[in-house]
């Protein structure tokens, strides 16, 4: 339902009034973090947040201190006008978009440093990146005041980490995680999908093809966790515009590399980055034994 009464706000303090005065009136407050560029998944999250709370809360800020590179900082789409109409029409309460100099002002010198979580995969590859995501959730934490917060699974290990240090600084913040959305032919959906060009997009069907051999290896009962990472490996580098970065199967809970799967207490994870161009798209599933998705 459209929210005609949406408050946007800039200010930590001006997010922070908005927020006291509706939990002191009883709500509870969902929070939605994204970069903006609002697609299908992000309306997901909000829909789920609607049915977790009373009063749901998008935060739209390209966070600088999570890109390791400047020009995929600078690259990053901000569609800022098209993305207030879309939370307006989701029924969004409120908006906080602050600005970099808002939040990163010249005497800020307070950094996060997330543990163990945050060392392989996209921490191996970008440094910095995790120090960067806990630090500004908690920012917007700090300014939002949320009882729940709604994550994609799409970021799986930015997930994990998330929920880490909630337990770890004892915020008393529910923290909810939702299956990705995905395109019709598999690929999941991203605010980076946008930059790929028309040969990119067809070719990055071949995560999604990925993923599915490694999950129906998993379903035949394959449990060499290298055979089924060289063959769904395999699907990326045949691929002449794609170049793998990383597919490996992991524990969901450490995220630490597996070999065999046979004893694993929980089901295998498969994570792949995969680059088209100057374009990085990551993506993740869980291999339950089954086909469905």
């Amino acid at each position: 339902m459209p929210s005609p009464e949406m408050q946007v706000f800039d200010t930590p303090a001006g997010m922070r009034s908005w927020s006291l005065g509706r939990r002191a009136a009883g709500s509870r407050i969902v929070l939605v973090p994204t970069m903006g560029a609002l697609h299908e998944g992000h309306l997901a999250l909000i829909h789920e947040a609607h049915r977790r709370g009373d009063a749901v809360v998008v935060s739209i800020f390209v966070n600088p201190l999570q890109f390791n590179r400047s020009d995929d900082f600078d690259a990053y789409p901000r569609p800022i006008e098209a993305d207030l109409a879309a939370c307006s029409a989701a029924g969004v309460h409120a908006v906080y978009a602050p600005r970099a100099s808002t939040m990163y002002p010249p005497h800020f010198q307070t950094h996060i440093e997330p543990g163990a979580l945050a060392e392989p995969l996209e921490g191996s590859g970008r440094p910095g990146h995790f120090r960067g995501v806990v630090t500004v959730v908690n920012k917007l934490f700090g300014a939002v005041q949320p009882q729940i917060a709604v994550f994609g699974q799409k970021d799986f290990q930015q997930l994990a980490v998330v929920r880490q240090m909630v337990s770890d600084l004892d915020m008393g913040i529910e923290i909810i995680g939702l299956p990705t959305v995905r395109e019709p032919d598999g690929l999941a959906m991203s605010s980076r999908n946008r930059r790929l060009t028309t040969t990119q997009r067809a070719a990055a069907t071949c995560i999604a093809r990925a993923l599915q051999v490694a999950a129906d290896m998993f379903e035949r009962g394959e449990r060499s966790a290298p055979a089924i990472a060289a063959r769904a490996a395999g699907c990326v580098q045949a691929e002449p515009e794609a170049r793998l970065e990383y597919l490996q199967l992991v524990d969901p809970d450490t995220l630490q590399p597996l070999e065999h799967l046979e004893h694993v207490e929980r089901e295998p994870l498969v994570v792949v980055a995969v680059w088209f161009g100057d374009v990085r798209l990551i993506d993740n599933r869980l291999l339950t034994g089954t086909r469905s998705a």
